[in-house]
């Protein structure tokens, strides 16, 4: 399995990283975690085949994990996708990205796609799958307003792929990323504790029990990245990929 970090970076750019968006791709596999603003010309400028991703994975509804999705679907329709896509995410899915394609393209979300799509809504603690990936959401906490909010832990040929998604730290963040192959994990802050995130240093000291055998840190602000140099963890950039 590899993972391409098509964007990494926190809502507001910082250090000119883009949009959270992961890509996964596998023998049967292929899908994105989150498209945030950035998302469509970095897969473009990536040359990833749009037409391959079977499943998009959205974590919330905050315009750096999702506000490209419109984007994306308009491409699809403009380029003559003909594979069926679909789209998983909270409680409220379907209503938001309705809402946010008329709010960026009056009347997109009338227009019947040329292809299949399919919009389904997860459950914290209530796995699914979709066909060659298992998707197990877990609930956690960042703010009131955006939400719900999940993190996922992903299960596909063989390996298993964990992703905090924005979040404080929650004990929920232990059974998800528990053993894990890869654990891609927040770190928003190097020390200091923000409500509604995670800090590298509070991260640490609940990684002996998470147990995880790899640890990518992504969504850091500029506080975390002046840090960087004094990190013993790998930290994501745009564009890397990693094989797991």
């Amino acid at each position: 399995m590899q993972l391409r970090f098509v964007g990494c970076g926190d809502a507001f750019g910082s250090g000119g990283r883009l949009n959270t968006c992961f890509h996964v791709s596998g023998r049967k596999a292929n899908f994105l975690i989150d498209c945030g603003a950035s998302a469509l010309p970095a897969l473009k400028r990536l040359e990833i085949d749009r037409g391959d991703i079977d499943l998009i994975l959205i974590t919330h509804f905050h315009g750096d994990h999702f506000a490209d999705l419109p984007f994306f679907l308009l491409d699809a329709q403009f380029s003559r996708r003909t594979r069926p896509l679909t789209i998983a995410g909270p409680q409220g899915i379907e209503r938001r990205l309705r809402e946010v394609m008329e709010a960026l393209f009056e009347h997109s979300s009338n227009t019947k796609p040329h292809f299949e799509l399919n919009v389904v809504e997860l459950a914290p603690g209530q796995s699914r799958d979709f066909a060659a990936v298992n998707v197990t959401p877990y609930p956690v906490v960042h703010g009131n307003s955006g939400g719900p909010f999940l993190a996922y832990r992903v299960a596909a040929e063989g390996r298993t792929l964990a992703y905090t998604a924005d979040t404080e730290w929650t004990e929920t963040l232990i059974p998800l990323a528990h053993g894990a192959d890869l654990f891609i994990a927040e770190a928003y802050m190097y020390e200091k504790v923000v409500k509604n995130h995670l800090s590298l240093k509070t991260l640490e000291q609940h990684l002996p029990d998470i147990g995880a055998k790899r640890l990518v840190l992504t969504h850091m602000s500029d506080d975390m990245l002046s840090r960087l140099g004094e990190v013993e963890h790998l930290a994501a950039e745009d564009g890397m990929a990693l094989v797991f």
